[in-house]
This record gives C-alpha cells, structure tokens and sequence, in this order.
C-alpha cells in the first residue's frame, strides 16, 4: 500500500523538488535580492521564527477556511437538492444564484466587514460565498443525470419519489458533489484569504499585509507556505472522503 502510494505521488514529489532546487539556485547565480525573491531556506527559517505568533494566526485562518467550507458544502448540496427536487424552484434560484457567483467577491468583502465587523464571521461567509456555487452546480447535475434505466427499474417496484431520490439520485450524485467539494476546498482557502486582505486582525492575510509594507518578503513567503499547507490538507482530506465514501468513482 506505501509503495503503490509512493508510486501515485512520486510525479509530484519529482516536480516539487525540481521547483525547490531551481529556486534555491537560480537567484543566487543571478543576484536577485533577497527582499524580492527569497530562497527556500529563507523562507522556511521565517515559518519557523519565534517572531512571529504563527499559531494563533494559522489558528484563525484554519478556523476560517473550514467553517468557509463546512458552510459552502452544506448550503450548496442544500441548493443543489432543491433545484433538482422541484423545477419551480430551479427556475427561481438558479438565475438568482448565477447573479451571486458573478459578484465580485473583492467588493462584497468590505460590505460584509461594514455589516458584521472585524472578526472571523465575516471571512467564513466571504469563503463560502466564493465555494459554494461549483457545489449547487455539481449537487444538481448528479441529481438529475441519472441512467433512465435504474429509474424506470425504481418506478417498477413502486418505490416512491423519496425512496427513487434517496436510493437512486443521491448515491448517483455523491462522485459529483465529492468533485466539486474539491474545488471548494481550494475556493474556501482564496475566500478567507480575501477576507483578511480587506480588514483582519489576525490570520495570515494579515500577515502578509503586514510583510508587504515592512518590505519582509520571506515572512510573507513564509505566510504563502503555510496557506499552502491548510489548502493541501482540506484537499486531501476530501479525496480520503471521496476514497472511502465513493470507492466506485473516479473523482481525481
């Protein structure tokens, strides 16, 4: 099981370290200025400095970019069920929520910051406004793209709308909303992150204000790593999810 895993990995691994040794090596031999491009060393010496109170930051920021997601997910399969259950109801939110996705998410942050305050609230909202629409979308497709043979053989036993929905539709539709949660995990990471660019107090958005203006660019490096890090994690955790609760689906 490690070596098949080793083997799925390795690609990756392989183009990592080539960006890494590239990294390391090129700005040196071409004398670019730490404050503009920092080495890995640098870089990973300020994620690890005493400096600076990176707990309570990537605590902030992880609480924000999982309850961004959390929200995301449950209202979008929430929506995506509703579109697809009645075409009433599709005809109705569908255009409204088309309308929301092409907001600019960079404009809606300060209204959210003037209605809610500073605080974690208003970048989990801004998160899930930024993740949710890929789930709706996905929830819906999964629901109503269903083999008319499996439905004609739900109708023939007498099974009733609900049973045809929660036996037939809803498994049929888990690879899709597994995907799209995917997406939203990264989607969850950019909206948190756009929220504490707009007005935070703590979180690493702030951070990397914060860097930006003293001209620290390993620290904001730094900031960009560890968000990396939580953006990894939520992924993989979703496709360990999507392993185990749709082993019979392709959701890479």
């Amino acid at each position: 099981m490690k070596v098949r895993a080793l083997q799925r990995h390795a690609p990756s691994l392989l183009l990592f370290a080539a960006l890494l040794a590239i990294w390391q090596l090129v700005p040196p031999l071409l004398n670019v200025r730490e404050y503009l491009v920092p080495g890995p060393t640098a870089v990973v010496r300020a994620a690890l400095s005493s400096s600076i109170p990176w707990h309570t930051h990537l605590w902030v920021t992880t609480i924000e970019i999982l309850g961004g997601f959390a929200l995301a997910g449950a209202a979008g399969v929430a929506l995506g069920v509703a579109i697809a259950w009645s075409p009433t109801i599709a005809r109705a939110l569908v255009p409204f929520l088309v309308f929301v996705n092409t907001l600019p998410k960079v404009a809606v942050a300060p209204l959210f910051l003037l209605w809610l305050g500073y605080g974690i609230v208003p970048n989990v909202l801004i998160a899930a406004l930024i993740g949710f629409f890929p789930v709706v979308i996905n929830t819906a497709v999964g629901l109503t793209q269903v083999d008319d043979e499996l439905l004609d053989l739900g109708r023939a036993f007498g099974a009733p709308a609900w049973k045809v929905f929660a036996k037939i539709r809803l498994p049929n539709a888990l690879p899709y909303v597994l995907s799209a949660l995917k997406i939203t995990a990264t989607a969850a990471v950019v909206g948190a992150i756009v929220g504490e660019f707009v007005a935070s107090q703590a979180g690493l958005g702030t951070v990397i204000v914060n860097a930006q203006t003293n001209l620290n660019t390993p620290v904001a490096f730094a900031a960009l790593l560890w968000i990396s890090i939580i953006g990894l994690a939520l992924y993989g955790a979703v496709g360990l999810a999507a392993r185990w609760w749709a082993p019979w689906a392709d959701t890479t």
